[in-house]
């Protein structure tokens, strides 16, 4: 498999200035277990606009692309990963985050 793309899209928090501080507090934690280093931003994140029919139904997206399914599964088995992933369940107030896995284009 070619490389990979990691999404996770978080619908609209019950309270969106405590979402972004807790989601400031998850990239640290991110960078911490990752071993990415703090300037780096090899992920991208989208917030979501009202549009002309109103709210859409997710708030804000997280992009990583890895270069493979193994490297990505083994990204996500290791325990700090594990921790990661907890952490972005437990900020996401508005209902547990949709995490899709596709191949860029």
């Amino acid at each position: 498999m070619s490389e990979v793309l990691l999404t996770v899209l978080y619908p609209w928090p019950k309270d969106t200035a405590q979402f972004e501080s807790d989601y400031d507090a998850h990239l640290k934690l991110l960078h911490a277990k990752s071993g990415i280093p703090s300037e780096a931003r090899p992920y991208t994140i989208t917030k979501f606009h009202s549009g002309p029919d109103g709210d859409p139904p997710f708030y804000q997206m997280f992009s990583m692309p890895f270069a493979s399914g193994q490297a990505l599964q083994d990204t996500m088995s290791s325990e700090g990963m594990q921790q990661v992933a907890a952490d972005a369940a437990r900020i996401s107030s508005g209902g547990a985050p949709t995490i899709m896995i596709g191949e860029p284009r």
